[in-house]
């Protein structure tokens, strides 16, 4: 992580004395999109994409800058924004591989699974890499084929061939993020600590790894690192999860406290950023929120935006809510409906 700060300070003082090139520009954005990702933090996917933006102003006939703002809207699930920054970038030039990779991720993010599919077995014919195989491994991810997916995961961390631990660490955490959404709680368990003890300083990862003792009975174990997240995070699934475990264990003002701080953080997010933040949104109010009709409408903008079956399951599980309707937040539930870690994105 220090190294990673340093590298973003040295860009940013090169960026200050106009002397950083085009290729300086995109690691600029992708360093502080990955330091966002792993830490937490939502302002820095902001900040990240401001720098793409002046990328491009400042560039706008480079492909690499329209390349770097795709991936940021991409991020923020903005998606005809990024395949449109894709196509105006192919017809700049850019390199059939990026293109490929980037378009493949959006085809996936938005359930067009055939095109997403023929995109990545491309790219495996074409090099059969880290990269390659570590995509093939989420499509399966996201298709729910478990099985399949982690002998693809297995086999992009075999053939990782860099030093870095940023990208093994990711690939890590999205296997143990599959195996919780599938209730597994031993593998996710193994891949999440595999993750955190090669970057220990990965929030989500930690994150999940506390669900998993909330799920497992250490509700002690979860509270304790849920205040350290929530504290540190701007991120509010954090504050969501805590006010969930708290209301289990009868501490009610604080999880009261939290709820609060939670449901102000997703009505911000969802003025600035409601294409990435309605599923994330409806899980709140479906659960600790305990306002399963808001819920509801949520996910059916979620699912309108991208029609994948997890889209389809949120969905589901919010009418089935609607018709058991509450009457008070549900602060203390413990039923798989309620855990956090049925998403993202990582997005």
């Amino acid at each position: 992580m220090g190294n990673l700060d340093a590298r973003i300070g040295g860009l940013t003082w090169q960026a200050t004395r106009g002397r950083l090139t085009g290729d300086g520009w995109g690691e600029w954005v992708e360093l502080t999109a990955l330091r966002g990702h792993v830490l937490g933090r939502i302002d820095e996917a902001e900040r990240a994409a401001s720098l793409a933006e002046a990328f491009v102003e400042r560039a706008p006939r480079d492909p690499r800058s329209l390349l770097a703002r795709a991936r940021m809207a991409a991020l923020l699930h903005r998606f005809p924004a990024a395949l449109a920054d894709l196509d105006a970038a192919a017809a700049l030039g850019l390199d059939r591989r990026s293109l490929d990779e980037e378009r493949a991720a959006v085809q996936q993010a938005l359930g067009r699974y055939d095109e997403a599919l023929e995109t990545h077995r491309r790219a495996l014919m074409s090099r059969r890499d880290f990269r390659a195989l570590g995509a093939l491994a989420g499509w399966h991810a996201e298709r729910g084929e478990s099985a399949e997916a982690e002998l693809w995961f297995v086999a992009a961390r075999r053939g990782y061939r860099g030093v870095s631990p940023f990208p093994l660490a990711v690939l890590e955490f999205q296997c143990g993020h599959m195996w919780l959404g599938q209730d597994d709680l031993v593998r996710a368990r193994v891949w999440l600590e595999a993750a955190t003890r090669r970057l220990p300083a990965y929030v989500p990862a930690q994150g999940h790894l506390a669900d998993i003792d909330a799920a497992e009975g250490r509700a002690a174990v979860a509270i304790g690192c849920l205040r350290r997240l929530a504290l540190a995070s701007d991120d509010p699934d954090h504050a969501s999860r805590l006010a969930r475990v708290l209301g289990g264990s009868a501490a009610s003002r604080e999880a009261q406290f939290w709820r609060a701080r939670a449901a102000e953080r997703y009505e911000e997010l969802m003025v600035r950023h409601p294409e990435a933040y309605a599923d994330h949104a409806a899980e709140f109010w479906l659960a600790v929120g305990g306002d399963p009709e808001r819920a509801l409408r949520l996910s059916l903008q979620n699912l309108a935006l991208r029609p994948t079956p997890r889209a389809h399951e949120l969905v589901r599980r919010s009418m089935c809510q609607c018709r058991m309707a509450p009457t008070e937040p549900a602060l203390g539930t413990t039923s798989a409906d309620a855990r956090p870690g049925g998403r993202h994105d990582y997005s």
